[in-house]
């Protein structure tokens, strides 16, 4: 495992992309800064300054796309919350892969896979969390109710340590993952949901789907019930 890392860059994805051909499988991109972070539905992760996460995985599991590949962000998402609560919190994780903390959002997951053809170059797994942050600057964050660990704990957070903490936690889960699928995370990430058993509306692209979150499947998609139907969500975004 190699892990680079940047002072300043515009977003470790697009540095982790445009660099890909030459890191090796579970090659770490870690930066001081970033000026452009982007988070799920192209929404921009706000920079609250040094201290903060910003890293993603390069990974390279296969030459082929696999179905089981688009659970990778919830592996991840499963991996902060055991992190966090080494910190003595309860964080919950909403649908498909945001964690939150008493309802407040405290991170940002994106994967992107890079194709050539059928060819799978890589997978571009990122996360932002917010470590340490004002709270002038976390309420200026827009469109969501945000966090930070500091915040939270009412300390400063050694972000180096929490960096090696969330990568150890992310490969013990991976490469079982690997080999199993999601039904290798699925008692973890159900246990830790926030939006089971609720009323969800759910914005996927220009539609909303309104329903009741009757569960995840095996392949970690959401089933809605909606008027006597399920619904089989892949993607989408709980409002």
């Amino acid at each position: 495992m190699k892990v680079i890392r940047l002072e300043k860059v515009d977003s470790t994805n697009n540095y982790a992309k445009l660099n890909i051909e030459n890191f090796a499988d579970k090659t770490i991109v870690h930066a001081l800064s970033q000026t452009s972070g982007r988070g799920r539905l192209n929404r921009s992760w706000v920079d609250l300054g040094e201290g903060n996460l910003f890293m993603s995985f390069v990974l390279k599991p296969s030459d082929v796309y696999k179905e089981e590949y688009s659970n990778i962000t919830q592996v991840l998402s499963v991996a902060l919350c055991k992190v966090l609560e080494n910190y003595g919190l309860f964080p919950e994780i909403k649908w498909p892969n945001d964690v939150l903390i008493d309802g407040k959002k405290i991170a940002g997951i994106l994967s992107e896979s890079v194709m050539s053809g059928s060819l799978l170059k890589g997978i571009v797994l990122g996360i932002g969390v917010n470590l340490n942050a004002k709270s002038e600057d976390i309420t200026s964050i827009p469109n969501k109710i945000a966090t930070s660990l500091n915040l939270e704990l009412g300390t400063d957070i050694n972000m180096e340590h929490f960096a090696d903490e969330l990568i150890a936690q992310f490969f013990a889960l991976y490469d079982e993952f690997l080999k199993i699928g999601f039904e290798y995370i699925a008692d973890d990430y159900i246990e830790r949901n926030c939006f089971l058993n609720k009323e969800l509306n759910v914005q996927v692209f220009d539609n909303v789907i309104t329903g009741l979150a009757k569960s995840i499947n095996d392949r970690g998609e959401l089933v809605l019930l909606n008027e006597d139907k399920e619904l089989v969500l892949t993607i989408g975004d709980i409002l």
